[in-house]
């Protein structure tokens, strides 16, 4: 990988719900799109894997298959091997927050991935702060959304 099209993401969102309903919400990846808004689609191929459309601020919409490496609720990992316009992975961690009672959650986000798209690597160098810029975006637009949506009654979940 080349250091220009290579990345690594790192996002810590803060929820106000309990660890078991903020992974339950994570793991359906299928949802997303219900309140996530830059998550445009999510088409299942089977149980384990589905092509998500993404398109935050920049008019570019990345195509990625995501196939899951790791389910754990119990540890609170959820892992996927990303294929398509990026190649890597990405991961979520979800526990309870400290000093919240029980109540919170911390969640991390991490994602390393390499562009494999030719446009967005023909623009890796004089673009690559606005793709920072619009991965950061896109996780706090996904975590004020997934606030909102926890803090609806359970059964509208």
């Amino acid at each position: 990988m080349d250091r220009w099209n290579r990345y690594r993401f790192r996002s810590v969102w803060d929820l106000d719900a309990p660890p078991a309903r903020v992974y339950c919400a994570l793991e359906r990846t299928g949802d997303y799109p219900r309140w996530w808004p830059q998550v445009r689609a999510v088409e299942q191929i089977d149980g384990h894997s589905g092509t998500l459309h993404i398109r935050s601020v920049l008019p570019y919409e990345l195509r990625m298959t995501a196939t899951e490496l790791l389910r754990d609720p119990r540890r609170g990992l959820l892992e996927a091997a990303l294929h398509g316009d990026v190649e890597g992975w990405a991961r979520w961690t979800v526990r309870a927050r400290r000093g919240a009672g029980g109540r919170g959650t911390r969640v991390l986000y991490e994602q390393e991935v390499e562009v494999c798209s030719p446009l967005l690597r023909r623009l890796a160098v004089p673009a690559r702060p606005a793709f920072r810029l619009n991965h950061a975006l896109m996780m706090r637009a996904g975590r004020h959304a997934l606030a909102a949506r926890l803090a609806a009654p359970p059964e509208a979940v």
